[in-house]
């Protein structure tokens, strides 16, 4: 089987399963649900400071619940199969295993960068909307930084799924995977402020945290390279990921 045919296998495989249509059908339902109620609620941020007032970035806050449940369905690319014990039948109509992986992460990837994108954009428009509503300052795709903090948030979404992917590859279980990926961009960040010094400097490119201040037009002091932020967790999922494949070539399922 080319790799081709193994990526037309997996998206079969994905879009064949209910969850993968229910996940992303939660996707969007609550992430513009989480805009509409921010957006409701931003009069007051507004009256409280208006030199920070940051529109767009107020309209992108559920990429925070966005990033988790497209983390489910990078999982579920994986785990799915584990749970089923179907991975054998797949592993034997493609024995090289670093293909099936690959194939998995192509089909995670393609459908988290639609996905998130989409998801991004949409959160935006209605945000803005619903700040025009209100007669609050917005903004338009085509302020400066706009339109790459909306693209950027959807990038970011699409590193959380490969993230996932990495994670299930690991641990075969969607249970464990999401626990550790709940821990990764929630818990530590949560606690950041308790670890030592030399530990902090990772937390320039860590979920939630640095890689997330590319959904921001107002300069963040604490995070003035955004992008370089993002690029470096990119380095570190494909750290995991490089991991992920390793492991996946050398166990027995």
């Amino acid at each position: 089987m080319s790799f081709a045919q193994s990526v037309h296998a997996e998206w079969i495989k994905l879009r064949s399963l209910r969850s993968t249509w229910y996940t992303l059908a939660c996707l969007f339902t609550a992430g513009l649900g989480i805009t509409a109620l921010a957006m409701n609620a931003a009069a007051k941020t507004y009256a409280e400071d208006p030199q920070a007032w940051d529109p767009t970035n107020r309209s992108l806050t559920s990429y925070i619940v966005a990033q988790l449940i497209i983390g489910v369905l990078g999982i579920l690319v994986v785990t799915g199969e584990h749970a089923t014990g179907l991975i054998g039948t797949s592993l034997i109509a493609t024995p090289r295993r670093h293909r099936l992986l690959a194939a998995k992460v192509v089909v995670a990837v393609g459908v988290a960068v639609v996905a998130g994108q989409v998801l991004m954009f949409a959160a935006f428009l209605l945000g803005q909307a619903v700040l025009g509503a209100q007669g609050l300052p917005r903004a338009a795709l085509g302020d400066p930084g706009v339109l790459s903090a909306v693209t950027g948030g959807g990038l970011y979404l699409a590193a959380i799924a490969l993230l996932a992917v990495g994670l299930g590859t690991l641990m075969r279980a969607t249970a464990g995977a999401l626990a550790t990926l709940v821990g990764i961009v929630f818990l530590v960040p949560a606690l950041a402020g308790l670890f030592p010094a030399w530990v902090r400097g990772l937390f320039f490119y860590w979920p939630t945290l640095g890689a997330s201040a590319v959904l921001k037009t107002v300069p963040d002091p604490d995070f003035p390279h955004p992008w370089v932020n993002l690029a470096g967790m990119c380095v570190g999922v494909a750290a995991v990921l490089a991991v992920a494949f390793a492991v996946f070539r050398r166990r027995d399922v």
